[in-house]
């Protein structure tokens, strides 16, 4: 393996390290605005576009949570990358994203008592809850793991 790979692979893992929770942010602040003008009709081309974007928002957000990526690297690279600790890291961040998603339906249950909730809102409050926290959970532990503790 050359330095040239790992002095690179250490880069792209600095990156993705510092990108994590801007994206986390990022997700969030869309919520936020999906939330605050609330879809009457989905059916509304506009309406529908706001669906859409959150719907290619949360998948590739998955992909970065669940996939090996850098498929355009070299293997090398990729393998440096993508090692064990990673993985654990990535292992921990869906266990917090899981735990977070479950906290969200308990206080979505309680809030039916309170104010009736759609099942589109609840599905929103759910997977943002769960892909935010799990790539802030993800970003922290890699961070941490390049600044070496």
């Amino acid at each position: 393996m050359a330095r040239n790979d790992i002095e690179y692979a250490e880069h792209l893992g600095r990156m993705r390290a510092r990108l994590l929770p801007v994206l986390a942010f990022m997700f969030i602040v869309q919520q936020m605005s999906f939330f605050a003008s609330h879809i009457e009709d989905p059916a509304r081309l506009v309406d529908s576009v706001k669906i859409g974007a959150w719907l290619v928002m949360s998948i590739m957000l998955l992909l970065i949570l669940t996939v090996d990526g850098a498929w355009l690297q070299r293997p090398s690279v990729r393998a440096l990358l993508y090692d064990e600790v990673t993985r654990a890291h990535r292992a921990a961040a869906a266990r917090v994203g899981f735990i977070a998603s479950m906290f969200g339906g308990v206080f979505l249950y309680f809030l039916t008592f309170v104010e009736p909730v759609s099942g589109r809102d609840a599905i929103h409050l759910l997977v943002t809850v769960g892909i935010a926290t799990a790539l802030i959970r993800f970003g922290v532990l890699e961070r941490r793991a390049h600044k070496g503790g």
